[in-house]
């Protein structure tokens, strides 16, 4: 919330969304969500794709998306139970598929023109750091998506 608020003028004021644990999401929330954003931010628990119904992702079209910032990959206990007890409703391919190298192509297919996402597990303030940097670059500096990604590489 600090790092939003301190972003918000840079921002724009039809910044939507759900925020710390207002409630979960539905499905037709997270697509209502997705097809009208032209930025979209997760900052949250496990695989974003977790938390999606995928068969409804791929038939969707997202062309007003310039830009998803995917900062997931963080476990805690109550996530990781949540999330084997869901894996365990899935196939091998459809849990491959939430991983986010694939995760990142299937988004790219359904009209998102850059995917930014971590790669593997971390921590909640590590996520946070990730995005304070990003916000930094991209809107203070103004810099593009591919400078700010190498700036986070490094």
């Amino acid at each position: 919330k600090e790092i939003l608020e301190k972003y918000h003028d840079l921002f724009t004021v039809q910044w939507e969304g759900v925020i710390g644990n207002m409630h979960v999401p539905s499905q037709a929330e997270w697509e209502q969500l997705l097809t009208s954003c032209s930025a979209f931010l997760f900052y949250g628990m496990e695989r974003f794709m977790s938390h999606v119904v995928l068969n409804r992702l791929v038939a969707m079209n997202i062309p007003k998306c310039n830009l998803m910032v995917l900062l997931d990959l963080v476990r805690s206990q109550q996530s990781y139970q949540r999330i084997t007890k869901s894996d365990i409703h899935k196939s091998r391919l459809q849990v491959a598929l939430e991983r986010p190298t694939e995760a990142a192509m299937l988004l790219s297919l359904t009209g998102v023109g850059c995917v930014v996402a971590t790669q593997w597990y971390s921590s909640l303030q590590e996520n946070a750091e990730r995005l304070e940097l990003l916000f930094h670059n991209l809107l203070s500096l103004g810099q593009t998506t591919g400078q700010t990604v190498r700036t986070l590489q490094k």
